[in-house]
């Protein structure tokens, strides 16, 4: 075994989606390291999951490769790659989800902050912040 394979560790990173209405689905994102030692946690909120139909659900249950990515819009985010019959899928700072269109946002809790009914991600910048602080630049994500 040579130096890279010692320090080569293992990831687990999973979205287990909690609760799903007709409008957005609230849930939590847990990445482990070594497969048992939990290193981030935090909450999630998708659009509802449905039919996968392009920018109005969620996407499908199943196992992705997430590499980090930038943009002007987002600076550093991650990119949820070969989702079938979608692109750029990302993980990404929004608190309702009526910013979404199909993607990821990630925050600090689940809470109705602008009083409408639905509830949102608080603290989500400061979230995707201490996500790229800690997370790899690619992984697999399992979504369950």
């Amino acid at each position: 075994m040579n130096n890279k394979d010692r320090v080569k560790r293992d990831y687990d990173a999973i979205l287990k989606r909690e609760k799903s209405t007709e409008t957005q689905t609230l849930g939590s994102f847990r990445f482990f390291e070594d497969r048992v030692k939990l290193i981030f946690s935090c909450k999630t909120l998708e659009l509802e999951v449905d039919k996968n139909a392009v920018r109005d659900d969620a996407i499908p249950f199943g196992t992705y490769k997430v590499v980090k990515r930038w943009s002007d819009k987002y600076k550093w985010h991650f990119h949820i790659l070969d989702v079938p019959n979608r692109s750029y899928i990302l993980i990404h700072n929004a608190n309702y989800s009526r910013q979404l269109l199909g993607c990821v946002a990630v925050g600090a809790s689940h809470t109705d902050i602008d009083g409408d009914g639905l509830v949102d991600v608080t603290s989500s910048k400061s979230t995707l912040k201490r996500m790229n602080k800690v997370l790899p630049d690619e992984f697999i994500l399992k979504i369950q």
